[in-house]
């Protein structure tokens, strides 16, 4: 009888255990689901403020002299001293690899003007 108990008690257990397992994995699933839409939220956030950077008063030239490129950097502005490339970051957001290589060409004054024409 003691046994009988015992072995029905392990069944219970293991049946609850089982049933917290499955709970677990739904959480984690449902976890990794809300990481995903909020990192899909952070890069709209971010994509949705680069396109507004230059119409805002802490955009330090004419928003009309600004010219958005998007890729691989925002966007050129264009003063009566110096032309400027542009990449606005939201948050704590970095420069890609290739943005960086493009802040450190231009850093070494490795620019250069191409004109070409057509006939």
């Amino acid at each position: 009888m003691f046994e009988l108990v015992l072995l029905a008690i392990i069944i219970i257990l293991g049946l609850f255990l089982a049933f917290l397992l499955y709970k677990l994995n739904r959480l984690q699933d449902s976890f990794s689901d809300l990481q995903f839409k909020k990192g899909s939220q952070s890069v709209k956030y971010g994509k949705l403020t680069e396109q507004w950077i230059p119409f805002s008063e802490k955009f330090p030239f004419p928003s009309a002299n600004f010219r958005f490129l998007g890729n691989p950097i925002d966007g050129i502005a264009f003063n009566e001293e110096k032309i400027v490339f542009c990449e606005f970051k939201a948050n704590t957001a970095g420069l890609s690899e290739k943005q960086k290589r493009i802040k450190a060409l231009v850093q070494e004054k490795k620019v250069e003007w191409l004109e070409t024409r057509v006939e």
